[in-house]
């Protein structure tokens, strides 16, 4: 499983039918309708019923704002006057409350863009996530090496060398397991079968 451009959205929900992460591909997706950014549903996976949070890289570039938060990829809190004027605060507190207060067990794979607030909102080994896995393709840092480049090289004009270095340096999983935010990283081939081996252990 390669993403030929980090840029390009996935179809979340087809991307869990058609990669035989899940039992037999059935996934029952709760809300459709609602805060299309975000999925929530439930799934088997090893024969054990599991409640699956995912973000929607179609829909908002699957960024988490005030309806996804309150119904829950993530590559960050949308930005914006209206967000923070409608309480974005208040309600990504509300996600980060359930995700720390939760009493189940919290397995989290990172596929790939996760940054900033949100990559600690989407049950981070720093809301005591119990298992956390990325894949080679996963993105963990504090923003993406565009964005990241122009705030620290505002007005110079090596951007583009210094985004190849931002993105070899941060934009991979590899920092991330280092400083122990992630277990380990896994070939996205075997993510059933390490999650079931989790699972059944």
């Amino acid at each position: 499983i390669t993403f030929k451009d980090q840029t390009d959205g996935c179809d979340e929900p087809n991307y869990l039918h058609h990669n035989d992460i899940i039992d037999e591909g059935d996934f029952f997706e709760i809300m459709p309708t609602y805060a299309k950014n975000i999925i929530i549903g439930l799934a088997r996976l090893g024969g054990r019923t599991i409640g699956i949070v995912a973000n929607q890289p179609k829909v908002s570039a699957g960024c988490l704002d005030i309806n996804a938060s309150v119904k829950v990829d993530v590559p960050g809190f949308l930005p914006g006057i209206n967000q923070e004027y409608g309480g974005i605060i208040r309600h990504g507190a509300k996600l980060i409350f359930a995700y720390a207060e939760a009493t189940v067990p919290k397995l989290t794979i990172i596929t790939r863009k996760s940054y900033g607030g949100a990559y600690c909102v989407m049950s981070s080994k720093h809301l005591r996530g119990d298992i956390n896995y990325a894949w080679p393709t996963a993105e963990v840092a504090v923003m993406g090496a565009k964005g990241a480049v122009q705030i620290i090289f505002r007005g110079k004009d090596n951007q583009s060398q210094a985004e190849e270095e931002y993105i070899k340096a941060f934009a991979n999983p590899f920092p991330a397991v280092s400083r122990g935010y992630i277990d380990d990283i896994i070939d996205p081939h075997l993510t059933r079968l390490v999650y079931v081996m989790i699972w059944n252990y």
